[in-house]
């Protein structure tokens, strides 16, 4: 058995051998001196080749395909990787442009208020129920000369005044323009007309109240409410809100006119503590002596 089975892998190995030699002589074999088994040998041989030249095409199509998806993919990775970056990058320089604005505008009230001015970051907010600012909480207090009544403003407006009968504490907290508590004697700039903003301290929306307005007053909703000046508590020209409603009634010395506070209070980062007086509430106490009767609250 070990002899036929040497003898077979003997005759194997030599078919394995003649045969493509037998192939590739007949294939390079010039036609016109091609005999019958060179002819026979390139018919049969034909197909063969020809399956074997579509395997490869196709496996290499595949391979092909195969590597050009694979650096596809690295690329699109790398695209990907590199758009993350730069939006983060986007992000952030839109966040600091932001806060640069915000802070110049701070700074450009700053030295248009004038007098003594102490900056302040918010550290905390109050929030109702209706998610609204109710109270926020700054990181300024007694240590730094913070007393109960001092204004508080931004770069948008009034934002309300420090609060605290007992004693201002570590950090103060500040009683917004919308607090029911709150009132500020102001001015319609369009028309000069006088009145009270009340706010009205509603957990679901920010609104003030803006009483002792006459009937014969002209208010329409736009107008732009700021600070009257008169009193010693509020300087002269700060805006406080807008109006958002006026209600003529056929009876009575007043009209009803409801307005909106100025100050986003959901997104304040920044304020300013008024310590002492600006340029423009010295100037009105120099005119006047401040002899008038103030509507001012929580004096």
């Amino acid at each position: 058995m070990d002899y036929f089975r040497r003898l077979r892998d003997a005759a194997i190995g030599v078919a394995l051998l003649v045969i493509p030699f037998f192939f590739l002589k007949s294939n390079l074999a010039n036609p016109d001196n091609a005999g019958p088994l060179d002819r026979l040998i390139v018919q049969i041989s034909s197909p063969i080749q020809y399956v074997a030249t579509q395997t490869a095409q196709a496996v290499s199509g595949v391979l092909e395909e195969y590597v050009y998806l694979v650096d596809v993919k690295r690329d699109n990775d790398r695209l990907r990787i590199d758009t993350d970056r730069l939006n983060e990058e986007n992000r952030m320089l839109r966040i600091q442009a932001q806060e640069n604005r915000r802070l110049r505008d701070l700074l450009q009230l700053r030295e248009r208020l004038g007098g003594e001015v102490l900056s302040a970051q918010v550290i905390s907010r109050d929030i109702s129920s209706f998610f609204r600012v109710i109270r926020i909480r700054l990181d300024r207090g007694e240590r730094d000369s913070v007393r109960h009544g001092m204004p508080v403003v931004s770069a948008q407006g009034l934002v309300g005044q420090i609060h605290g009968d007992d004693g201002v504490g570590r950090h103060a907290s500040v009683l917004l323009t919308v607090d029911r508590d709150s009132h500020i004697d102001v001015i319609v700039q369009r028309t000069g007309a006088r009145g009270i903003l009340r706010g009205t301290g509603e957990n679901d929306r920010y609104a003030c109240r803006v009483q002792f307005l006459k009937r014969t007053d002209e208010v329409e909703a736009g107008d732009e409410l700021y600070t009257s000046g008169y009193g010693r508590r509020f300087p002269a020209s700060i805006l406080v809100g807008r109006v958002t409603e006026v209600r003529s009634q056929d009876f009575g010395l007043y009209q009803e006119v409801v307005a909106e506070p100025s100050v986003n209070f959901s997104s304040l980062d920044e304020v300013l503590i008024l310590k002492m007086g600006s340029r423009e509430q010295n100037a009105l106490r120099g005119r006047r002596g401040f002899d008038e009767p103030s509507a001012e609250g929580n004096e």
